[in-house]
């Protein structure tokens, strides 16, 4: 005889199987990214593209993570989030398989789009799913999901070289498309379990609309700024400090690790700013740290990139201190749920279409110049950026006011 199971029962193996959900996700959410930048000189080799065609390569993230940062909630409103979430998990299996068999330039490409599509919905989608299961512990799964982001980053850098030496290029990049397939599994298991379309947060209830236009808030141009050059920074890093390495000595496995440190040491960061942010006021202090620590690591790459590669990586690594500071003050700035989900729309969405240029201006740069003072030139102008922006950010205000 069979016992019926309880509510409780049932509430307690949804909040696991979606712990489980969640946790894959966030592994799979820079796959597409990190498993790929330190191929670029095998695959120029393999298709024939040089540094325009990189920088292209190294635009398509932040490209996709713009797009569908945007489209996403529309989509979550018509599937569910669960079935969202499944979607984007589905999107990255197909892309990380489409491109580990491309047979050139256009197939490559293609892949990436279908890969990195699938993880720019996981970006906005998966937040608002801590928030429906783990509503009283967001700030422990917030946690949790940021620190396996991270170790999702760090682990194809690392693997990349020796997997494509021991097995090929192509095996380095397919064997996530793996990780990502047991990822959807989950949210298969939970979308059957919720057939019913749903609302992706307070702020679709018109009752609780945002009531002002946050593109002429000051607040959200400086939180916008804040957070796309710390993305057009670190993903211009991510897509050229293996060259960079390599042109200076170093083998191409070596760019690999140095990817791998910039991941993992950006970490600590990761989990120490929204903590600090909170405790202070006015948070600026803290985007000094990232600023410096940017500005010593560009000048070490440019003038003495072999004589403490590690320093420049960790020192890479603490200068994105301030995305996670950008996505504390979302909430640090708003009173209302609805406010909260207009400023992070806007900032994600314009933040990563400013951020997207940055590898391809980058490598373009190198091409004209034939070096690398003029790139980091123009990295050093988006640090000031940065910090003239932060400024305006971090002071003690609220989005609601300024509407």
């Amino acid at each position: 005889m069979t016992h019926p199971t309880s509510p409780s029962q049932s509430l307690l193996h949804g909040r696991l199987l979606a712990f489980a959900a969640i946790l894959l996700a966030a592994l799979n959410l820079r796959t597409a990214v990190t498993s790929l930048t330190p191929l670029l000189d095998v695959l120029g080799q393999t298709f024939g593209f040089g540094t325009t065609m990189t920088g292209v390569l190294g635009m398509l993230p932040t490209a996709a993570f713009a797009l569908f940062g945007v489209t996403t909630p529309a989509v979550a409103r018509r599937l569910g989030l669960e079935r969202t979430a499944l979607l984007a998990m589905s999107l990255a299996t197909v892309g990380l398989l489409l491109r580990s068999m491309a047979g050139g330039v256009g197939s490559l490409l293609f892949g990436s789009v279908v890969a990195l599509a699938g993880m720019g919905i996981g970006n906005v989608v998966v937040p608002p799913l801590v928030k429906r299961y783990f509503a009283n512990r967001v700030g422990t799964m917030s946690t949790l999901y940021i620190t396996v982001l991270q170790i999702g980053t760090m682990m194809p850098a690392l693997l990349a070289v020796p997997v494509a030496q021991q097995a090929g290029w192509r095996v380095s990049l397919g064997i996530w498309a793996l990780m990502s397939l047991a990822a959807a599994l989950p949210w298969l298991m939970l979308s059957r379990a919720r057939p019913h379309p749903d609302t992706i947060s307070a702020a679709n209830d018109p009752a609780s609309a945002p009531h002002g236009k946050v593109w002429k808030t000051p607040l959200a141009w400086g939180m916008t700024l804040m957070f796309g050059m710390t993305s057009l920074m670190t993903y211009s890093m991510f897509t050229w400090l293996p060259r960079i390495v390599v042109e200076a000595g170093a083998t191409p496995a070596f760019g690999g690790i140095m990817v791998a440190i910039f991941a993992a040491c950006g970490l600590l960061p990761s989990l120490t700013m929204p903590a600090l942010a909170v405790r202070l006021r006015n948070p600026f202090p803290l985007v000094l740290i990232g600023f410096s620590a940017f500005l010593i690591a560009f000048a070490g790459l440019l003038y003495a990139p072999m004589k403490a590669p590690w320093l420049w990586a960790v020192l890479l690594g603490i200068g994105p201190s301030t995305f996670p500071l950008a996505l504390t003050l979302i909430n640090l700035r708003t009173r209302t749920p609805a406010g909260s989900a207009a400023l992070s729309g806007f900032m994600q969405g314009v933040g990563y279409a400013f951020s997207c240029l940055g590898p391809f201006l980058f490598g373009w740069l190198h091409a004209v110049s034939g070096g690398w003072h003029l790139p980091f030139g123009f990295l050093v102008l988006c640090a000031v950026v940065l910090l003239s922006a932060s400024w305006v950010a971090c002071k003690p205000q609220k989005l609601e006011d300024q509407w």
